[in-house]
C-alpha cells in the first residue's frame, strides 16, 4: 500500500528509507540552555518509532545572543552541544530514521526583549543552576497577552532595546503578524560575515555530532529570507539590490558549509518561493513565484542537495501556518513549478493530512518527498499507520493552529507548544510509564465531546472497563456546532478520529442516554469522569425572552434560521464572529456589538484574520466599547463606558456571550463512585486543547 511513499529516496549521499519527512517546526522542547535534553530526545524519538524517514529538527539557533527565538530552542552555537546531540542522534538512527538539523536566525521576526535578556539568563544559569526554573515559575504567574505590546507605553519602551538584526531597517508588523513595534537594526558587513561564519560553525558541530545533514532556514520570514526579499532587503551594497546580491548572504553560507564539512555533506534549503503579500492587500510586493523558482535553480547550481519548498512570512502568517480555510494540497501548483525547474529532490508540506492524498502528490510528480509538520504533532505514528494500511486510525491535524499559538503564549512559562488532538505532544517523556488500570474496575465517562472521547480512550488504554454515555444520538459535543460555520469542515475530522480511537481502545459507547444517579450507580463504577460540556449563556437582559432573540447555538444547530434580516450579534469572540459569517451567507446584514475596546479581544491573530476581513467586505458594522442593556422590538439599546446610550436597528438578536458549564451530575457522581473528575467545559469553558488535556490528565490518574 502506498508504493511511492514507501520507496527509498536519496538526498545527496544520504539514503532515506521512505519518502516522508518530518519538517522543522518550532515546538520548544530543548532545554533553556539550548541543549537537547530528555524532552527533546523523546519527542523526536517518538516520531522515529512512528517510521518517519527523515526528521528535520525544529529551528536551531547558531548564535546564543542575537539569534535566540524561543525559550526551548535547540542551539548549535557552542561545542558543548556535540556530545548530548550525538547521543540523541544515535537513538533516532537506531530506528532507521535519518536526521538533519535546521539552522536558523530569526532576524527581525522576534521580540527585542528576548535577545536583550537571554544572554544574562544564560550566565545566571551557570552560576545558579535553578535559575531557569525560578524564572519560568515567575513567568507562569504573569498575566501576559501579546496585545499588551501594542500599548503606547510598551511601544515606546521596546524602542529602547537593541535593534533586531535585519538586512535593512524595515520592522516587521504588517498584516497578520503578531510581531510588531520592534526596533530593527540594519546589519553591518562585519556583522554579516560573523553571522555567516556562525552558520558554518553550527553545521560543523552538527557533522561532528553525527547529524546526517543540515537545512538552512531561508523561509517563513526569518533572517535568510529577509535578505532574499526585495521588500525587506533595501541594501545598496553587494548584499542587496538584484537577485544575485540578495542571494549572496545565503550562497556564501552554503559555500562555507561545503568547504568545511565536505562537498558531500548534504545541505537542504527551506525556501519561501512566494511571500503572498497580495493576501494582505500589497500587490507587486516581495518574492513572487517566478523569482522563487529562479532562486531554486540557482541554489541547485550552488550545490544544494534538496529544496524544501515553502512560502510566506509572519506578515502573511495564514499562508505559512494554514488555518482551516486552506484545502489539502493547496500549495501543489507552486511546488510543482519548482519541481519542474530543478533536478534535485523537492520536499514540501501543504496541508497534507491523509496518506492517499500524499501518495497522489508523489504519483503525479508534484514533489519527491512528503513534508509532514503538524500531522506528526497530532499523531507521531502517522507514517507507521499509513504503512500498515491503518489510515482510519490516524489522528488527523485539524489546522486549529493551537500548536503555534501556544508556542508563543507558553513562552514565559518555559513550556513547549500544545496540540488540541494529542495531549502527549512535546511531553512524551512525562508519560513513558503510565500505570495500568484494573480490568475488574469500571470507569464511566459522561459526555462524548472531545474531552469525553479523550478521557474514555485513555481509560480504556490503561485497561479499565470503560463505558461512555452520551445524551445525544451522535458524538462531538460542541464540535458539532463548531463545524457549521464556513470552512470549518475539519472539525468533523476531530470527532470522527476521536470516536474511532475510543472504539478501537475498547470503549463501550452508548448514545441517547439520559444520565441520572441511578444510571451511574447501575454500573457500580470505580471512577466517573464528567465531560458534560457547556451551554450558551443567556443573561437576563431586558427583552432577552423575545422570540427574535436567540443564542449562537440556535443558529449553528439550525434550530433558528434567519435570512435577509438586520441582525445584531452581541459579542465578538470566535463563536460570535463565525456565527456572523454563517449569517452573512444567509443574506443578512450584521452589526456586531462588543463590550471591549477592540474586536475579538484575546483572539489569536490568525483566527481574527480568517474571519474579520470577510465580514468587513460584506459590510458588517462593528461597534466596540459598548454593552447591551436592552432588547426592544426591532432594535437593541447599547451603552458605552460613559453611560451614553444609542439605538441600533435589529430585526433579530443573536447572543454570543460565552458558555456556562453543565455540571449538574457532580454531586450524583460523588455519591456513587470513589473517584470523580470533571473536565473540559463542564469544569471551565475553554478551548479544545484545554479540554482534551484535562481529560487526558484525569484519565491517567484515576
Amino acid at each position: 500500500m502506498y508504493t511511492k511513499m514507501f520507496t527509498p529516496g536519496k538526498i545527496g549521499n544520504v539514503e532515506i528509507k521512505n519518502r516522508t519527512v518530518m519538517t522543522a517546526m518550532g515546538v520548544g522542547v530543548a532545554e533553556p540552555t539550548g541543549m537537547p535534553g530528555k524532552r527533546w530526545s523523546t519527542y523526536f524519538e517518538e516520531r522515529a518509532k512512528g517510521e518517519v524517514g527523515l526528521i528535520i529538527t525544529e529551528v536551531t539557533r547558531v548564535n546564543n545572543n542575537n539569534g535566540v527565538a524561543t525559550p526551548g530552542q535547540l542551539s548549535v552555537a557552542e561545542d558543548r552541544v556535540i556530545e548530548p546531540l550525538s547521543k540523541a542522534v544515535d537513538k533516532i538512527h537506531s530506528y532507521g530514521t535519518k536526521i538533519f538539523v535546521q539552522l536558523h536566525h530569526p532576524g527581525r521576526q522576534s521580540m527585542a526583549a528576548i535577545p536583550a535578556m537571554w544572554p544574562m539568563g544564560m550566565m545566571m544559569s551557570r552560576v545558579f543552576p535553578p535559575f531557569w526554573k525560578v524564572a519560568f515559575t515567575m513567568g507562569s504567574k504573569m498575566n501576559f497577552d501579546l496585545e499588551m505590546l501594542e500599548t503606547p507605553f510598551m511601544i515606546k519602551a521596546q524602542q529602547l532595546l537593541p535593534g533586531l538584526y535585519s538586512p535593512s531597517n524595515v520592522p516587521c508588523g504588517l498584516g497578520v503578524s503578531f510581531v510588531k513595534n520592534q526596533p530593527t537594526h540594519a546589519m553591518t558587513k562585519k556583522q554579516i560575515h560573523k553571522l555567516q561564519q556562525e552558520f558554518i560553525d553550527g553545521a560543523v558541530r552538527c557533522k561532528k555530532a553525527g547529524v546526517d545533514g543540515v537545512e538552512l532556514h531561508a523561509a517563513h520570514g526569518y533572517l535568510i529570507q529577509q535578505f532574499l526579499s526585495p521588500y525587506v532587503n533595501r541594501r545598496k551594497d553587494e548584499y542587496g539590490g538584484d537577485l544575485e546580491n540578495r542571494m549572496r548572504f545565503l550562497t556564501e553560507i552554503i559555500a562555507g558549509i561545503k568547504k568545511e564539512c565536505g562537498k558531500d555533506y548534504p545541505v537542504i534549503v527551506r525556501l519561501t518561493v512566494d511571500e503572498f503579500y497580495e493576501a494582505i492587500g500589497l500587490e507587486n510586493t516581495g518574492i513572487k513565484i517566478a523569482e522563487g523558482v529562479e532562486m531554486a535553480k540557482r541554489l541547485e547550481k550552488c550545490g544544494v542537495d534538496a529544496i524544501d519548498v515553502s512560502c510566506a512570512s509572519y506578515e502573511t502568517l495564514n499562508h505559512l501556518i494554514e488555518t482551516m480555510n486552506f484545502e489539502q494540497g493547496w500549495r501543489a501548483p507552486f511546488v510543482k513549478a519548482v519541481k519542474d525547474a530543478v533536478s534535485i529532490p523537492v520536499i514540501a508540506v501543504g496541508v497534507i493530512r491523509e496518506p492517499a492524498f500524499a501518495e497522489s502528490l508523489l504519483e503525479n510528480g508534484t514533489q519527491d518527498f512528503i513534508g509532514l509538520g503538524r500531522p506528526l504533532i497530532a499523531d507521531p505514528h502517522w507514517v507507521k499507520k499509513a504503512h500498515e494500511g491503518k489510515d482510519k486510525e490516524i489522528q488527523r491535524c485539524i489546522c486549529c493552529v493551537t500548536c503555534f499559538e501556544t508556542l508563543e503564549t507558553n513562552a514565559l512559562s518555559g513550556q513547549p507548544c500544545e496540540c488540541s488532538m494529542n495531549p502527549r505532544a512535546c511531553r512524551e517523556f512525562l508519560y513513558e510509564k503510565v500505570p495500568n488500570g484494573s480490568k475488574r474496575k469500571t470507569v464511566v465517562v459522561v459526555g462524548a465531546g472531545p474531552a469525553g472521547l479523550t478521557a474514555a480512550r485513555e481509560c480504556a488504554k490503561r485497561g479499565y472497563k470503560t463505558v461512555l454515555l452520551e445524551k445525544e444520538a451522535v458524538a462531538g459535543g460542541q464540535l458539532n456546532l463548531a463545524k457549521m460555520p464556513p470552512h470549518k469542515d475539519m472539525m468533523y475530522w476531530a470527532i470522527e478520529d476521536l470516536e474511532t480511537q475510543a472504539k478501537l481502545a475498547g470503549v463501550e459507547i452508548k448514545y441517547g442516554v439520559n444520565v441520572t444517579r441511578e444510571v451511574l450507580a447501575s454500573y457500580k463504577p470505580y471512577g466517573i469522569i464528567l465531560a458534560t460540556g457547556g451551554t450558551s449563556a443567556k443573561p437576563p437582559i431586558p427583552g432577552s425572552d423575545k422570540p427574535t432573540v436567540c443564542t449562537t447555538t440556535d443558529i449553528l444547530n439550525g434550530k433558528v434560521k434567519v435570512t435577509g434580516k438586520n441582525v445584531a450579534v452581541i459579542g465578538s469572540g470566535m463563536t460570535g464572529l463565525e456565527t456572523s459569517a454563517l449569517l452573512v451567507e444567509g443574506g443578512n446584514k450584521i452589526t456586531i456589538v462588543e463590550m471591549a475596546d477592540s474586536v475579538a479581544p484575546g483572539l489569536w491573530c490568525q483566527h481574527r484574520f480568517d474571519v474579520v476581513p470577510g465580514l468587513e467586505k460584506a459590510g458588517t458594522k462593528f461597534i466596540t466599547g459598548n454593552k447591551l442593556v436592552e432588547i426592544q422590538d426591532g432594535a437593541v439599546i447599547i451603552e458605552d463606558k460613559k453611560g451614553n446610550k444609542q439605538t441600533v436597528p435589529a430585526d433579530n438578536v443573536v447572543l454570543s456571550l460565552g458558555v456556562k458549564p453543565v455540571n449538574n451530575l457532580l454531586e450524583d457522581a460523588k455519591a456513587v463512585a470513589k473517584k470523580v473528575e470533571i473536565v473540559g467545559d463542564a469544569k471551565k469553558p475553554g478551548k479544545i486543547y484545554t479540554g482534551t488535556r484535562e481529560a487526558f490528565q484525569a484519565a491517567i490518574k484515576i
